[in-house]
C-alpha cells in the first residue's frame, strides 16, 4: 500500500504512546536476535535497539516509502538495519519478536499469531501491540460511506475489516501454543484533537490508506464527504478520541 509517512507523523506522539507501554512488557536481556515487525520510518525502532544493550535488531516494513524514510532519517546505530518484507511471511527464529501497530494489516490471526510463534527461539518472547478501535465512529462512518454509490463501484464492493481479535482470544491462542507469562491488557489512550477534522487526517493516515489506493481521483471527494459526516457526528470542538489498543505478551518456554 502506499504509505505517506508525512501524513502518519502528523500525530507523532499521540501514535507513540503505546509503543512505551509495550516496551515496558519487553524483558531486557543482552545479545538478543529481534525483529521489529512493521517498523514504519525507524525512529521507534532505534529506540528499541537502545533499550537492548548488545543486541541486533532487524526493522521489517513491507511499505519502500516508510523504509526509504527510516534510512533518509538514519544515523549510526550499532546492530541496526532496516530491510523491506512481509511480516506474515517472517523467515528465521527471534529471541524478541516485537510489533508496534502493525500486525492488523496482516489477516487472519487465528493462523499469523502461532505462526510467528513458532518463529521464536526456545525462550524467546513476542510483544505485539495492535489498534482495536474499529468500532469507533470514524471507522463506521467511513465502511458506511464506502458502501455508497459512486464509491461502493469504484472500490468494486471493497471493504476491509480490522483482524484484530477480542483479549480473551489472543490470550487463548497464546496459552494453545504453549506460552507462558502470558499478559493481554486493552487500554484506552484518551487523545484530545482539534475537532473532527482531524479525527479525519488521523484515519486519513492509516485505516484509510487501501481505500485511497483504489479509489485514485476519487481520493478527496471520498475524504470530503467522511468529513461531512463526521462533522455532524462529533460537532463539538475540542473532539475526545479515546483510541483503544489491545497489548499482548508472553515467552515460549526454554
Amino acid at each position: 500500500m502506499p504509505w505517506n509517512p508525512d501524513l502518519y507523523h502528523k500525530f507523532q506522539s499521540e501514535r507513540s504512546a503505546p509503543f512505551y507501554d509495550l516496551l515496558s512488557l519487553v524483558e531486557v536481556r543482552a545479545g538478543l536476535d529481534v525483529v521489529d515487525l512493521g517498523c514504519g520510518t525507524g525512529e521507534l525502532t532505534r529506540q528499541l535497539a537502545e533499550a537492548l544493550p548488545d543486541s541486533r535488531v532487524t526493522g521489517l516494513d513491507s511499505s519502500r516509502q516508510m523504509l526509504d524514510a527510516a534510512q533518509a532519517a538514519s544515523f549510526p546505530t550499532p546492530n541496526l538495519v532496516f530491510v523491506q518484507g512481509d511480516q506474515s511471511t517472517l523467515t528465521g527464529e527471534w529471541d524478541l519478536i516485537f510489533s508496534n501497530a502493525a500486525l492488523q494489516w496482516s489477516e487472519d490471526h487465528n493462523e499469523l499469531l502461532p505462526y510467528l510463534y513458532r518463529h521464536l527461539k526456545p525462550g524467546g518472547q513476542i510483544a505485539v501491540q495492535v489498534p482495536s478501535n474499529h468500532n469507533h465512529i470514524s471507522h463506521q462512518i467511513y465502511r458506511e460511506t464506502a458502501s455508497e454509490e459512486p464509491f461502493r463501484s469504484i472500490l468494486q464492493g471493497f471493504q476491509r475489516y480490522a483482524p484484530v481479535l477480542s483479549i480473551e482470544q489472543y490470550a487463548q491462542l497464546l496459552f494453545a501454543c504453549g506460552a507462558q507469562n502470558i499478559t493481554v491488557f486493552e487500554k484506552i489512550y484518551a487523545h484530545v484533537l482539534e475537532d473532527s477534522d482531524a479525527v479525519v487526517e488521523w484515519i486519513s493516515g492509516t485505516a484509510l490508506v487501501p481505500y485511497f489506493e483504489r479509489l485514485g481521483e476519487y481520493k478527496d471527494e471520498f475524504v470530503k464527504a467522511i468529513r461531512d459526516k463526521m462533522r455532524a457526528a462529533l460537532p463539538d470542538r475540542p473532539v475526545f478520541y479515546p483510541f483503544k489498543r489491545t497489548l499482548f505478551s508472553a515467552r515460549k518456554p526454554s
